[in-house]
């Protein structure tokens, strides 16, 4: 499957990123590439491999919590469309 330049634009777009129509193209060429290959993973037979939930073996792998520095949050909430009490604002989707 081809990706456009056009459809990079959109989904940068939902994503609000600003891309040079270098990137785009690149991005293009990535995500075609990426499409490919999933495409050619479905012909693969895989009628006798047993199904997994995870690759590895491990169960309840837990670590003690411990406080780490942040990012900043005047350098995150720059990059928002809109801010409101020093969080992101997000249209409201649930009634």
């Amino acid at each position: 499957m081809k990706v456009k330049p056009e459809e990079v634009d959109y989904i940068a777009s939902l994503s609000r990123l600003i891309l040079s129509q270098e990137e785009k193209e690149i991005y293009a060429n990535h995500l075609s590439q990426i499409l490919e290959h999933a495409e050619r993973l479905k012909e693969l037979d895989t009628d006798n491999v047993k199904p997994t939930a995870h690759v590895l073996p491990m169960t309840n792998v837990f670590r003690e919590d411990e406080v780490k520095p942040s990012l900043d949050r005047g350098v995150l909430l720059s990059n928002a469309p809109e801010v409101e009490s020093g969080c992101f604002k997000v249209p409201k989707i649930v009634e």
